[in-house]
């Protein structure tokens, strides 16, 4: 481990105590894995059980989290409550984290926590990211950007500490899946999550399955695209679809890539 790594330790040591916002995601283990080594019980890890979760990302958490040995707090989120949100505004984001980092702070103050922090590094700046909006609001930090972590670092540093989380496919709440200005509500979340697990148990690695309506758009990693013109694969992944209630089933060929519905936006602002 070299000076940077140090130098993560020193911010997270300085806090002298923080509550980590948790979803699993390689960032946020290798956070809550540092900060559990420097600040022993006085970090907290916290995961909300959210309705746009992907599937297993829920208990992927906990079982990471028990792994490391950091305590680990799970508490209920209800986004789609806020029309603001369901509505799928192109800020979208903004009010998913608007009201995790809500929770965050709660749970921080009842337990005496001063800061919070999350796994915001510095390849997130690059994207479209309105919940940086929120983060700031709610006095948020990003230990991994102030240290200058990168996420091809943060793999890295995750195996060299024995993380199992460090090559996992990088992972997004499934609002993502929804064009902007659609509605998301649980029917259509629940219909796209059972997609995605259908994917998972077909043992592909990275994907995601997004919603146009009647169609489905799935997009598998380059080098996996392949196996979707096995006839016995697409000819499964047809039938379950067409179960679960998509009309139409269609591949992207430029294959799986983050953030392809804010491709859309162009030089659009908000």
């Amino acid at each position: 481990m070299d000076a940077k790594y140090e130098g993560l330790k020193e911010i997270l040591r300085e806090t002298r105590g923080a509550l980590v916002a948790f979803s699993g995601g390689v960032d946020s283990t290798f956070l809550v894995k540092v900060a559990h080594v420097v600040l022993g019980d006085r970090a907290i890890a916290m995961t909300t059980a959210s309705p746009t979760a992907p599937p297993g990302e829920l208990e992927a958490a906990e079982h990471l989290a028990k792994l490391i040995g950091c305590q680990h707090i799970t508490v209920p989120s209800h986004e789609l409550d806020n029309p603001s949100f369901s509505q799928n505004p192109v800020n979208r984001c903004y009010f998913c984290k608007d009201e995790l980092y809500r929770i965050c702070r709660a749970q921080a103050d009842q337990l005496g926590l001063e800061t919070v922090v999350d796994g915001t590094n510095l390849d997130d700046l690059k994207d479209h990211r309105p919940g940086l909006k929120a983060a700031k609001e709610w006095r948020i930090r990003h230990p991994l950007v102030e240290a200058r972590f990168t996420k091809e670092e943060i793999r890295h540093y995750s195996r060299e500490l024995g993380l199992p989380s460090w090559d996992k496919p990088a992972i997004a709440c499934l609002s993502s899946r929804f064009p902007y200005g659609i509605e998301i509500n649980m029917e259509r979340l629940d219909r796209i999550a059972a997609c995605e697990r259908f994917l998972q148990e077909l043992k592909f690695r990275q994907f995601r399955v997004r919603y146009h309506g009647e169609l489905v758009r799935i997009e598998v990693a380059v080098e996996e695209i392949h196996r979707m013109f096995d006839a016995a694969t697409r000819e499964a992944v047809v039938r379950r679809f067409q179960e679960i209630g998509f009309s139409f089933v269609s591949l992207d060929l430029q294959g799986y890539r983050t953030g392809s519905m804010n491709e859309s936006l162009g030089h659009r602002t908000v």
